[in-house]
């Protein structure tokens, strides 16, 4: 536990029950290093669900809820933070009476689904003084944080160009009854679903790497069965940087396929999460570099990063773990870079719905053009 926290902070999750994949990681990473204590929930509107979630997460029987409003009206002082762990179309509805009644938020990506919630929601924004926090899980990584010293040095020259991928197989790959797509995830609506599901980690990504928003964009996508299962997505930078986004649920042998490629004039840096614990960095005289929590580095072997010795990984739920210990700092009053707002998450949704505009009118498009 943080050594600034007398109790670990209270939380409600709305949401994520023992049959929600996404819930499961949210309780375990919550738990790791004992900043949190998860107190009551409405876990699910299945009655039978709710009550299972209840016993497998050890919560008091009597501040187990049925529904939203009843959650608030006798939680919404107990508790330090509300987690929404809802499928995203529900996320709007939620937030709205989140923010009326004046607490504070995690929510898991994506905040909302379109760019119209995000102007109604703003207007109910005007009175809230509490915090939001948008859980994008993959900065999490103690490798993608030293990425991020690495290139603040500016020890490399000019970034030329980069390409952040997650490609997956979902759509297409035999799947067990555990794994099967969930049926909302399967129609797309004003933005497709795989722009939210996975296209908003690698918006997250490209902003904390780079820290510059693109010029202007172009995106083509591939459909099956109408439903939008692949995209890229070329983007323009005002420092004459060029980048690629590649998402993807129809490439089959990709299990979770996530790539950060970044050339620079001097070197290139590579990361791949297959080899999440080892950055790769190649220089011009053909030398190859590998930094991992064993060598001294900008921040990849601080002890918050270092559960246990290298040779024994720290992975998925470390990153999800880290994340949450970040957003306690945050919460105590340590501002902690690290951690997203709403702001931050609004502006992905303002991407997506300029590059579902470009593929529609195929051709390229300015930021401001919404």
């Amino acid at each position: 536990m943080l050594k600034e926290l007398k109790n670990p902070l209270r939380l409600s999750f709305i949401g994520g029950g023992i049959n929600s994949s996404i819930g499961k990681i949210h309780f375990m990473a919550s738990q790791l290093d004992k900043n949190f204590s998860i107190e009551s929930g409405f876990f699910s509107r299945d009655k039978k669900t709710n009550i299972e979630t209840q016993k497998q997460y050890n919560i008091n029987i009597n501040r187990i809820y049925n529904n939203l409003d009843n959650l608030l009206a006798n939680e919404g002082k107990k508790v330090d933070l509300f987690v929404v762990l809802a499928p995203t179309p529900n996320h709007y509805e939620i937030l709205k009476k989140l923010i009326l009644n004046n607490v504070n938020i995690i929510v898991e990506k994506p905040i909302l689904s379109n760019f119209d919630e995000v102007k109604k929601l703003k207007k109910y924004l005007k009175g809230y003084n509490k915090k939001i926090y948008v859980v994008h899980n993959y900065i999490g990584y103690p490798a993608i944080r030293e990425i991020q010293q690495l290139i603040q040095s500016n020890k490399f020259g000019k970034l030329l160009n980069f390409k952040l991928q997650m490609a997956q197989e979902s759509f297409l790959r035999v799947q067990r009854k555990d794994q099967k797509v969930k049926i909302w995830r399967k129609h797309d609506h004003k933005i497709p679903n795989l722009f939210l599901d996975l296209g908003i980690h690698l918006f997250n990504l490209s902003n904390f790497l780079i820290n510059k928003t693109p010029d202007s964009v172009l995106c083509d996508v591939q459909k099956i069965k109408n439903l939008v299962t692949d995209s890229k997505i070329l983007l323009n930078y005002k420092m004459k940087t060029k980048g690629l986004l590649w998402i993807s649920k129809s490439s089959l042998g990709c299990r979770n396929d996530l790539r950060i490629e970044l050339f620079f004039e001097k070197c290139s840096i590579i990361w791949n999460h297959e080899e999440y614990e080892s950055i790769f960095i190649n220089y011009p005289d053909g030398i190859k570099k590998k930094i991992d929590r064993s060598v001294q580095s900008k921040l990849f072997n601080q002890s918050r990063y270092n559960r246990y010795r290298m040779g024994h990984p720290s992975g998925f739920i470390e990153a999800f773990s880290n994340m949450y210990e970040d957003i306690a700092k945050d919460f105590i009053k340590k501002k902690n870079k690290y951690v997203f707002d709403y702001n931050h998450a609004f502006k992905g949704i303002k991407f997506f719905t300029l590059c579902t505009k470009s593929y529609k009118e195929k051709k390229w498009l300015k930021n401001l053009e919404i």
